[in-house]
């Protein structure tokens, strides 16, 4: 993967990141659930504009956009075309399980990154990342070995544009957020 992946339409590389191996300073695992966010979409951060806080939407593709959702949980986003963003929704864990079991305080594998909130603190992921380039230090991102087979249904937990079917998932993944 290069910054060409990620230079393209925000629907196509929710799609394409499925499968994917993302790690963060070593731990992390196979990317299961997406979302894709556009600036013409009223969902997404960058739909009124730039602003300090959403800037990161706003620079180069394949780097990280990392804001709090309800000023409670970190969201881990990877930029695409000017303005939009690929929220990732879960992870099927596989490097650093005891690392994150201990920083998400449970036991169960199935939940430890599913949903953005609890992948966020199982990875360790902060705002400190917000910016830097998901395709080095201290991300690797490696493409998928195949495709999955995929669903796609609408996205969760917003009211504006919900019924855009913009979340994709790993068909029958034991490790989404939310089954699709």
């Amino acid at each position: 993967m290069d910054e060409r992946f990620f230079a393209r339409d925000v629907v196509a590389v929710a799609a394409d990141l499925l499968g994917a191996r993302l790690l963060v300073n070593g731990i992390g695992g196979l990317i299961v659930e997406t979302e894709a966010y556009r600036q013409d979409d009223e969902a997404s951060h960058s739909f009124r504009g730039q602003t300090a806080g959403n800037a990161a939407m706003f620079g180069e593709p394949g780097r990280a956009y990392v804001y709090r959702s309800y000023g409670l949980h970190w969201c881990f986003n990877i930029v695409c075309e000017r303005g939009s963003a690929v929220l990732i929704r879960a992870l099927e864990p596989t490097h650093g399980l005891e690392t994150m079991m201990a920083r998400r305080a449970i036991g169960e594998a199935r939940k430890l990154c599913a949903g953005p909130g609890n992948l966020c603190k199982a990875l360790g992921i902060t705002r400190e990342i917000n910016g830097l380039s998901v395709l080095a230090d201290p991300f690797s991102l490696e493409p998928p070995f195949e495709m999955p087979v995929s669903a796609t249904g609408t996205r969760i937990g917003i009211s504006k544009a919900a019924e855009r079917p913009w979340r994709f998932a790993v068909k029958g993944s034991r490790y989404l957020s939310r089954p699709i």
